[in-house]
């Protein structure tokens, strides 16, 4: 997460500790020492200077990994939390259109309905 935010680790870890009420259980947690252990076991790429620290590391869930971009302060972390938020924008568009073209569906569809009524109706008689 440091590298892709284009941060050290520490500062990373340090922005997290500092606001840590913005880390919530969902959010992420610590990983215990017997999975670490196992990690380490089944991970090949893992650097070798992580696979020996005395600390075990923190793991984030995707919305621990959006707020991770709002703690930060470098280019990359700011250019990721715009991002985020012209998503956000984007997807609440997205479902106001589909709310508006439901509504209009079901006004289509009301009407139809009345039409093969009357339609019916025309031909029973």
């Amino acid at each position: 997460m440091a590298e892709l935010h284009e941060v050290e680790t520490r500062v990373l870890k340090q922005a997290v500790r500092r606001n840590f009420n913005r880390f919530p259980e969902d959010f992420m947690f610590k990983l215990s020492k017997e999975t670490w252990k196992e990690l380490i076991t089944n991970c090949d790429k893992l650097p070798e200077n992580i696979k020996y620290s005395p600390t075990t590391p923190f793991a984030f869930s995707e919305q621990g990994v959006a707020m991770i971009s709002s703690v930060l302060n470098s280019d990359k972390a700011i250019d990721v939390n715009i991002s985020i938020m012209r998503a956000f924008v984007l997807l609440r568009q997205h479902l106001t259109d589909y709310g508006n073209l439901k509504e209009e569906a079901a006004q289509l569809e009301k009407e139809m309905k009345v039409k093969f009524k009357d339609i019916q109706q025309g031909m029973n008689y």
